[in-house]
């Protein structure tokens, strides 16, 4: 268990309010928010946070870690993501366990939770479905009943991950039942492949135009119909990394009829736009979605005020650069996904917190209370009140600082946010009350990382059962 430790003279920011406080940690929890100068009992150590925010540490609800895809598996393991996760200020991740074909959603969800040892912050995972049979009903049963009541899902990418209607019908129906949820990317495929099979005969099929391969209209046509299922069923529904406001407006409109319904944004659907296609090494920004022309990225952004987005995940996918210019001729068969595990909160901070007059308490209701509350991690993370795990990330507001892919400890040789200057990151970071991170510098190696079992689902800024923690 972790020593005593007092932090001193910060403004601590939670979902809903900010104020000058003494955060007091024992035992790997926190035992209580003070007036600032409260004594403390001799033998505790003080930490000096004057200046600074004290930020419960981030929740990132979408990371791929050691991700299979195709014929590419991006580059990290728990070790390397968590290492760059607590030097960005996350605390708390959220992997995918997803099925290669032919296995089992309990086998890739098993297989997964076993290399997660050895992470320097706790993890948790959402389980996968892409095909439904007399077994899935036992299966998601015995998957929420340890720990894993999110289950993703895929509306695209035929012939391995893409479920049709009728499988996400059931299985939403049977999560409702469970207390779980369906997290779902939504593209409508045969939009996509239409799409693409016309690019790849005019000769744009390269990373160039990876944008006109997977248009808007995919996205929002998947997502009405995955809310007409979700509406018809009474089931709660998790969209991932919405890209255009249009499809947030959706989730919206659906969410005031009474339907269960959550916005995901990341980090990079919100700051960067299409023109990156149109430089030197497009490959380096094929995502799907793909990056958005800079009017509809504004308008996703705008919702970040609005409160129509939920949670801000990273998305992080480890694919170095030999990976991205190996297939950079055809999007239909190069690895897409950025790494952003580590950027996520400080392009988000700066962007929005900085840059846009975002208040600091929806930014940690974004990125820490939203994603935790979404994952049945609340109220153990994404919180400083007594009794949540002590995750903190001692912020500085004023830092400045230029992002560069050489500074970064993602296992990758590149990042897609390079050369850009940015104001505010974590000076102090720490997990379960040890301080990992300090000026920089790990300050503690030793993976003590647990995979988390979440408790049932519930709407963000509602009740949800606490996370129980296993070995």
């Amino acid at each position: 268990m972790s020593a005593p430790v007092v932090i001193r003279g910060g403004t601590v920011a939670e979902a809903g309010w900010t104020a000058p406080a003494d955060v007091f940690l024992a035992g790997g929890k926190v035992t209580a928010l003070a007036e600032p100068g409260t004594p403390a009992p001799r033998g505790v150590t003080e930490i000096d946070a004057r200046g600074m925010l004290v930020l419960p540490g981030g929740v990132d609800p979408h990371c791929h870690v050691g991700f299979t895809s195709g014929d590419f598996t991006s580059l990290d393991d728990y070790a390397q993501c968590t290492t760059a996760a607590v030097f960005g200020g996350t605390t708390t991740i959220v992997d995918f366990a997803i099925p290669r074909p032919g296995q089992s959603p309990a086998d890739a969800a098993h297989a997964q939770r076993a290399r997660a040892a050895g992470g320097l912050c706790d993890s948790a995972l959402h389980a996968c479905v892409v095909e439904w049979d007399e077994t899935v009903p036992e299966q998601l049963r015995s998957l929420v009943a340890d720990g894993m009541p999110t289950v993703k899902m895929f509306t695209t990418y035929r012939g391995e991950t893409m479920a049709d209607e009728d499988t996400i019908l059931r299985t939403m129906a049977t999560l409702r039942d469970l207390g779980g949820m369906v997290v779902i990317h939504c593209e409508a495929n045969h939009i996509i492949e239409d799409t693409q099979t016309r690019c790849s005969h005019d000769g744009r099929i390269g990373a160039e135009h990876m944008a006109a391969t997977r248009p808007e209209l995919a996205e929002t046509a998947s997502v009405a119909e995955v809310l007409a299922i979700a509406e018809s069923l009474r089931a709660p529904v998790y969209f991932v990394h919405q890209s255009t406001p249009e499809a947030v407006e959706l989730v919206a409109a659906a969410r005031r009829r009474g339907v269960a319904a959550y916005s995901e944004s990341v980090a990079h659907h919100l700051v960067l736009d299409d023109s990156l296609y149109a430089g030197a090494t497009p490959e380096r920004f094929v995502c799907c979605p793909p990056l958005r022309p800079r009017p509809v990225v504004d308008g996703l952004a705008r919702h970040l005020a609005t409160g129509e987005i939920t949670t801000i995940g990273s998305d992080h996918c480890c694919y170095d650069l030999a990976q991205k210019e190996s297939r950079r001729s055809d999007v239909r068969v190069m690895p897409n996904g950025l790494p952003g595990v580590e950027t996520r909160l400080p392009v988000v901070f700066s962007e929005f917190v900085t840059g846009g007059g975002l208040p600091v308490t929806r930014f940690v209701e974004l990125t820490a209370a939203n994603p935790a509350r979404a994952n049945g991690l609340y109220p153990r993370k994404g919180t400083l009140m007594p009794g949540a795990d002590a995750d903190v990330a001692i912020w500085d507001p004023s830092a400045q600082w230029t992002i560069t892919s050489e500074a970064l400890h993602m296992a990758t040789d590149y990042t897609p946010y390079e050369g850009m200057a940015v104001t505010g990151r974590p000076r102090t970071v720490l997990v379960g009350g040890r301080v990992v991170v300090h000026d920089g510098v790990l300050a503690d190696p030793e993976p003590r990382g647990r995979h988390l079992a979440a408790g049932p689902v519930t709407s963000p800024g509602g009740r949800t059962r606490a996370a129980r923690a296993s070995r």
